[in-house]
């Protein structure tokens, strides 16, 4: 066993006594040494009730005959963080985790691992380390929180956030917009929409890192407690069997993964993400292989932010493995992988089926044809950008309008809560990518105001930053090169026209090659917004987001 380098042998007696300090008997260091990588803490909804998750998993190990050893590591939570100096620090903290993981995994040599996440960067963070460690590994999410309930409909915190803008238009009374507040998150879980932290959720499930389940069982339920067990038990039976997370995220896994977010409509922060952990795992993603995923994957899910139904009616409707076997059906789906309950994809899905049609739909009769994420290019952004254009209103897949420049967010929110912004301009919002930011903002508040202001139909916003999960409308976020690296977006003026194409994956200004390069002669990177601390440093190591985001 691994866990052997620090407790068999005799020059291992003082480390035996160190364990005994901690009320350990000659059995528990006898058995497998499971790490539970536990992101609980009191301020993220979504990790209050880690706690519970983390005693599950450890008596499901206890009951296969390991000894669990329980560890934290950091959270943030994007809505809490979202519009102020905090939401730097959000993508930075996917590094962060994963480098801390790797440091107690390393310095404590484990025999396999069980991970507890639930939020945006959490998710890739474990799994970026469970793909660096190469130990055997199982992931299992806290489980998404439940709808609210706002007048006899179902709601989630990104209607509060279009709600601000409703109230700002004078749409809604302060006592609609605190009754909202009292009832948008009810309980803990992460956030009830198709947002980044429940997009990676189903995403590591596709992905075969999770047992089935992972993605969409409430919170709340008593199966996600059942669930937790079965991974301390299956955890086991990867060490055992040394199935590692080499064996399971493979290129073929990482395309399963990509359909299943294009079939569901998820997050354009998954476009960062899985390339960052496939990066990890030595599987390459270019950019563009998003557009040929897309391009075959049919759009069979409209959740909130862009539809009616949320988590609890996507596990009603059968989960993710029911999504597994639509697209099987087109043969979108490569049956042969691995994945961590030891069978195959294929295997896993034997039998199962679409329980709700109203969620998901047939694959013969999809929302689109394509998926729901595009990659887009062009003048404006030579190594790409990305767009959620199952979010975007039919109107405004093709526009062409002027530029209005902000450099930084707050200075669009202004704009946008002074009703300056005029139908048909695209407000481009730069300064905010992973150098330039630094940290690379989601950007929900512009997007959401606009959307409560009735404008996300004729408005659209372009950034270097990022747009959260609960983002719709025309939103293009990742632009790379970004603006502080001296992209085309640095140099763009007032009132320049903006064509954009998403069915075509274009995106361009109407300026000659030989103008954009003038005006880049002339142009000076601006000072550093954070000059000390991690953000410093991560922002002189940072890639650009075509990259993934990812450190040199």
């Amino acid at each position: 066993m691994r866990s052997d380098l620090m407790k068999q042998g005799v020059e291992k007696a003082p480390h035996r006594s160190l364990f005994k300090a901690l009320g350990w008997i000659d059995r528990e260091l006898d058995n497998p040494m499971i790490g539970v990588v536990n992101s609980h803490n009191e301020i993220v909804p979504g990790h209050i009730h880690l706690k519970d998750i983390g005693e599950a998993v450890k008596a499901g190990i206890r009951m296969a005959g390991g000894t669990p050893v329980e560890f934290s590591t950091i959270a943030i939570c994007d809505g809490i963080a979202m519009n102020h100096t905090g939401m730097k620090y959000s993508l930075a903290s996917r590094e962060l985790i994963a480098d801390c993981i790797e440091v107690m995994a390393e310095a404590h040599p484990f025999d396999g691992l069980v991970l507890i996440p639930n939020c945006d960067k959490v998710v890739p963070g474990m799994l970026m380390a469970a793909a660096r460690l190469n130990i055997p590994a199982v992931v299992v999410s806290g489980g998404p929180m439940l709808a609210g309930r706002y007048r006899g409909e179902n709601i989630s915190l990104s209607n509060l956030f279009e709600a601000v803008g409703s109230f700002y238009a004078g749409k809604i009374t302060p006592e609609e917009l605190a009754a909202l507040e009292e009832t948008a998150c009810p309980g803990c879980g992460s956030c009830a929409g198709m947002f980044t932290a429940n997009s990676m959720n189903c995403l590591t499930e596709a992905l075969g890192m999770a047992l089935p389940g992972n993605g969409t069982i409430p919170a709340v339920s008593a199966a996600r407690r059942r669930l937790a067990k079965m991974a301390g038990i299956q955890v086991m039976k990867l060490v055992k069997e040394n199935i590692r997370p080499a064996d399971i995220m493979t290129a073929a896994a990482f395309d399963n993964a990509l359909a299943v977010d294009m079939a569901l409509g998820c997050s354009t922060n998954t476009v960062l993400h899985l390339p960052a952990i496939a990066a990890e795992a030595g599987v390459d993603i270019p950019l563009e292989h998003v557009n040929v995923v897309s391009e075959r994957t049919p759009n069979l899910c409209r959740l909130s932010p862009v539809g009616p139904c949320f988590m609890q009616d996507l596990d009603e409707a059968g989960g993710i493995q029911a999504i597994l076997a639509e697209l099987a059906r087109k043969d979108l789906i490569n049956l042969a992988a691995r994945t961590v309950t030891g069978r195959t994809a294929g295997e896993n899905i034997r039998g199962r089926e679409v329980l709700r049609r109203d969620v998901i739909r047939s694959v013969d009769d999809p929302y689109s044809p394509t998926g729901g994420i595009a990659v887009l290019k062009g003048n404006l952004a030579p190594g790409g950008a990305v767009v959620k254009k199952s979010g975007v209103a039919l109107e405004m897949l093709v526009h062409r309008g002027p530029a209005r420049i902000f450099n930084s967010e707050e200075e669009a929110v202004q704009a946008i809560k002074n009703r300056k912004i005029n139908k048909g301009d695209v407000l481009v919002i730069r300064y905010e990518g992973p150098k330039g930011g630094p940290g690379m903002r989601e950007m929900l508040t512009p997007t959401a105001t606009l959307a409560g202001l009735g404008m996300d139909k004729d408005v659209a916003l372009l950034t270097d930053g990022r747009f959260s999960g609960a983002t719709r409308g025309a939103s293009i976020g990742h632009i790379s090169p970004e603006a502080a690296e001296g992209g085309p977006l640095a140099v763009l003026r007032d009132g320049d026209i903006i064509e954009i194409d998403i069915p075509g994956h274009t995106l361009n200004v109407a300026l000659s090659k030989a103008e954009i390069a003038a005006r880049l002669d002339g142009w000076h990177p601006p000072e550093p917004r954070i000059k000390k601390g991690y953000l410093a440093r991560y922002a002189a190591r940072v890639t650009s987001a075509g990259s993934g985001a990812v450190l040199k």
